[in-house]
């Protein structure tokens, strides 16, 4: 069995950082979709191409493609120690086809558990500075001055997909299409669960304590 791992949750569980801890620790790539088809275009591999092609005319790129493109990924030297895959698969039939040509290389899928009111009260404070693009959070990191920019001293937004009648289409859209990937997976004994709420570096511990 490989060293690969899975890294699902909702919108604002905080994926992206505690990827990021676990990249730098264990000096593994994090791979998202969308780096991998930059990546795959770039190089002009077939697979690429026809990506490009796909992209190019304003369409969805289709999971056979997406699938071939993970695996020309996975197959690259910094991969040989492991990986984190960061937004995929994202449903069942992703996760079938990746399980078909690299199954064996995951070793875990882990879940960072978020109840959905946090994840709409992360979301929702969430402020951007509309010039220089500082992030802020009306409770957990507010500005010094409300409703300005510690930096620049303009105003801060609150983004549009951060409003609660997106957050919640959302997080529906999790529910009716990623949460499954929880039981397709609870069926190979790879799942771990994190409760994230509370401290970033605290989850983190968790998290460490399982991939060791």
């Amino acid at each position: 069995m490989g060293n690969g791992i899975i890294l699902l949750g909702l919108p604002g569980a905080g994926k992206g950082t505690q990827a990021k801890k676990i990249a730098e620790q264990f000096s593994i790539p994090q791979i998202s979709t969308g780096d991998m088809l930059r990546s795959a275009i770039k190089n002009g591999t077939e697979l690429g191409l026809k990506a490009k092609s796909v992209m190019d005319a304003g369409d969805l790129v289709p999971d056979d493609i997406v699938v071939g493109i993970v695996k020309e990924r996975l197959a690259e030297s910094d991969c040989a120690n492991g990986f984190i895959l960061d937004g995929f698969p994202r449903t069942i039939p992703q996760a079938v086809a990746l399980d078909a040509v690299a199954g064996e290389l995951i070793r875990f899928v882990l879940l960072l558990d978020v109840y959905h009111d946090e994840i709409k009260e992360r979301l929702c404070g969430r402020r951007t500075c509309a010039s220089c693009g500082e992030m802020y959070h009306v409770k957990f990191v507010p500005s010094k001055v409300e409703g300005k920019c510690d930096k620049c001293g303009s105003g801060l937004i609150q983004r549009d997909d951060d409003k609660e009648e997106t957050i919640q289409r959302r997080l529906d859209s999790y529910d009716k299409s990623t949460a499954p990937l929880l039981e397709y997976y609870g069926k190979t004994g790879k799942v771990r669960k994190v409760m994230a709420t509370g401290d970033v570096d605290e989850i983190y511990g968790n998290i460490v304590a399982i991939l060791r």
